[in-house]
């Protein structure tokens, strides 16, 4: 699957793998969980050090998505679209992980 398409707005998209997805989705709910928690510890009044390690954790669990995220884009999409002669998507690479690594 993985097929980059040019959706009627221009956006691009990227067809996954339902099991893909999935994974995904999960990992994202478990973050949006992560700062539901953090929410719930500001609204009561947690201590600042408590709520600082808890957003780290957050942090780390964003890090580690986009790592997935990347890899995987890297093995389908880029790599698809160099097979076809698309060497922009190299620039599109380079210009999306130097955003990643502020």
């Amino acid at each position: 699957m993985n097929e980059k398409e040019v959706c009627a707005c221009g956006c691009k998209k990227t067809e996954r793998a339902e099991s893909d997805k999935k994974q995904l989705v999960q990992r994202l709910n478990r973050i949006e969980g992560q700062i539901r928690g953090i929410r719930g510890m500001i609204e009561n009044d947690a201590y600042c050090t408590d709520v600082l390690m808890q957003s780290a954790a957050v942090n780390a669990a964003v890090r580690a998505f986009n790592k997935d995220l990347i890899a995987n884009h890297i093995r389908s999409c880029v790599a698809r679209d160099i097979r076809d002669g698309k060497d922009e998507v190299i620039d599109e690479l380079v210009v999306t992980l130097q955003k990643l690594m502020i």
